[in-house]
């Protein structure tokens, strides 16, 4: 374990999210060791929990428990208001609206992550009736990522987020996808001139730099879904490239992550082919 030394002589703040139990909990008790203010965040089923781990703790008066549901914006203010009172860290209220609930760039997420995630799973379930075709697949099915599903220079972090999201998806559903029958792959295109793109499409072109057509994406969509070898493929397609990512990606696993970890993941994942998946626990509180 690496040497934990805190920046400066006076205790630094960590406010841990499901802070109550299994690697949250185990945070929480070595920040405090070594000196710092900590703040657990969790729902009201792990309060008991909170308070055992506080009461545990070598100095209580360097500790707080806030009932906190994350996915509630209202909630999470109220967890750095409660924060401040204790006098963990001080800062200015913000009375302007600037941190008003950003329920825009929820609702991009909903539509590109949620709503991929709604279509996969019934289209899955619709599919695994048909009768197979004569590579043996009951159906095909295409996820629009993004190269912003792959990179993140832009800094427009819902979008990126929801498009990472639907990598992972189709990373995700690939098991399920084979013992169904259904082929699940992913379209990832570069910049693309359509309404999303109107604010900067003019600066794009007078730069000079790569775009693509509706047509062309469009051409890719068809070929992906159709193409019997395309299994847990992603084709990224950036003006006259179009290329195939996923397979080199996991080519190169062992130069990326080194060899060992590399064959720990293998291992792992390994594991839960042998169990038929993830186990899930039991639903707390």
């Amino acid at each position: 374990m690496s040497a934990f030394i805190l920046p400066s002589g006076r205790p630094k703040t960590v406010i841990v999210t499901g802070g109550a139990g299994g690697i949250g909990a185990q945070t929480i008790r070595t920040f405090h060791a070594h000196g710092c203010n900590v703040v657990i965040a969790d729902l009201s089923f792990a309060k008991d929990a909170a308070e055992s781990i506080i009461t545990s703790l070598s100095d209580t008066d360097r500790a707080l428990y806030h009932e906190t549901d994350i996915t509630d914006w209202q909630a999470m203010r109220g967890l750095f208001r409660a924060t401040k009172e204790k006098g963990f860290f001080d800062f200015e209220e913000d009375d302007s609206g600037e941190l008003e609930e950003p329920k825009e760039a929820y609702k991009i997420v909903d539509v590109n992550l949620k709503g991929a995630m709604n279509t996969l799973r019934l289209a899955m379930h619709a599919m695994q009736s048909n009768t197979p075709d004569a590579d043996g697949a009951r159906g095909s099915v295409i996820l629009i990522a993004s190269t912003s599903g792959y990179f993140g220079g832009t800094g427009v972090v819902s979008y990126i987020s929801s498009k990472h999201g639907v990598v992972g998806l189709a990373r995700a559903s690939q098991r399920k996808a084979g013992e169904l029958g259904v082929r699940v792959n992913v379209v990832a295109p570069f910049f693309t001139p359509t309404y999303i793109t109107t604010g900067y499409s003019a600066q794009w072109k007078e730069r000079g730099l790569p775009a693509n057509t509706v047509e062309g994406v469009a051409e890719t969509i068809v070929a992906t879904s159709t193409d019997a070898t395309r299994k847990g493929h992603s084709v990224m397609v950036a003006g006259s490239f179009v290329r195939e990512i996923e397979a080199a990606r996991t080519a190169l696993t062992k130069e990326w992550l080194g060899e060992n970890i590399a064959n720990v993941m293998t291992e792992g994942g390994k594991f839960f082919d042998d169990m038929g998946g993830y186990t899930l626990p039991r639903p707390r509180g």
